[in-house]
């Protein structure tokens, strides 16, 4: 089941509203038709505080639909205007947790140009100077036989980064064909989840850390 569920609420305020998306939510409407979440959070909201007229939902970042984890949206304009400018800015730090195909022993920082082919909807390691700069580090958190737990932390917010960069590694995420897993996940999710996101409150100026574990399913070992 993929739509809404006021359980996924991990913070709320009268400025802010954190998600927890599971794996094949929408995070914004696309050409599939689908409802998306945005969508879904308006609904709810229209209904839970009884508003007449239209509700405030702005996206203020996103995830892959494959991607499981902390999504943040905006309850008011202000917000949302403040919101951007911290991503923008690189004001907020995102921390990942992901299943790879490996092995991987020791902490390490990635750096390469990445390119996006929009008719592919991927994007591609390309040479230096001839896309935009992605940087991550990563580190392992637990081995298994054929895979290894892995924290993510991104520097960087460029398309599909994670995928893209560890697949080119040779690491790539469990279930993600799209980048070099041999095999899908059973419920066609790949094995990513947003799971730690840090920031400051847009009003109020406080520390915010918002968390979510990891799914409880097959995908996860």
């Amino acid at each position: 089941m993929n739509s809404f569920s006021p359980e996924q609420i991990v913070f709320e305020d009268n400025h802010l509203i954190g998600i927890n998306k599971r794996a094949g939510q929408l995070v914004q409407g696309d050409k599939t038709g689908d409802a998306s979440l945005a969508d879904e959070i308006k609904a709810f909201l229209k209904v839970k505080y009884k508003k007449p007229g239209n509700v405030f939902c702005g996206i203020i970042h996103r995830l892959d639909r494959p991607t499981s984890g902390i999504v943040l949206f905006a309850k008011t304009s202000k917000a949302l205007e403040r919101m951007n400018a911290q991503f923008r800015e690189k004001k907020t730090d995102k921390s990942y947790i992901a299943l790879v195909h490996g092995t991987v022993s020791k902490e390490q920082n990635l750096k390469h140009d990445l390119k996006k082919n929009e008719s592919k909807n991927k994007s591609f390691v390309v040479e230096p100077g001839k896309g935009k700069e992605a940087k991550l580090s990563f580190k392992p958190i637990k081995q298994f036989d054929s895979y290894t737990l892995i924290e993510v932390n991104l520097e960087t917010g460029r398309h599909h980064q994670i995928r893209c960069q560890l697949g080119y590694i040779g690491h790539p995420l469990r279930g993600d064909l799209k980048y070099g897993a041999k095999r899908s996940n059973e419920d066609g999710s790949i094995s990513l989840h947003a799971a730690k996101l840090e920031f400051n409150h847009p009003i109020t100026k406080e520390k915010i850390t918002l968390e979510a574990p990891i799914p409880n399913t097959k995908s996860w070992i």
